[in-house]
Parts: structure tokens; C-alpha cells; sequence
């Protein structure tokens, strides 16, 4: 099954039966990231998180007076 990455138009050969390939096929909404792009993601987060410049979303939860 030939993929193509969503950041870097890269596209490679993977295998249909996997679990990956099970996942692509069966949900149309489920995107293909390669290993290189997921890698320098990964590594960026964790460097944001340890230098604590990452912000993750905050969601107020409005109290019910019921």
C-alpha cells in the first residue's frame, strides 16, 4: 500500500495488513505521518515541555447551579 506523508509529500510502502494500513483504510479521516517527521515532532515537544514554554489548552468548566 503506497502512502504519502502529510508534512513532507513523502511517499512510501507500507505494508496493507498492518496495523497502520488497517487504520488508513478502514477510517478515511486517519492521516499518514512518516517516521523522520514524527521523530522531529516528538523531540520538539519534549524540548518545549522541559523548557516549559509549551502551553497546552485550558477548558473552564462552568458550574451548573442545578
Amino acid at each position: 500500500m503506497r502512502v504519502k506523508c502529510v508534512l513532507c509529500n513523502k511517499i512510501q510502502e507500507i505494508d496493507r495488513d498492518s496495523v497502520k494500513g488497517k487504520r488508513l483504510r478502514n477510517h478515511p479521516l486517519v492521516t499518514y505521518m512518516c517516521e523522520e517527521c514524527n521523530d522531529r515532532i516528538r523531540d520538539k515537544t519534549e524540548k518545549r515541555r522541559e523548557e516549559g514554554t509549551l502551553k497546552l489548552p485550558t477548558f473552564q468548566i462552568k458550574k451548573d447551579e442545578w
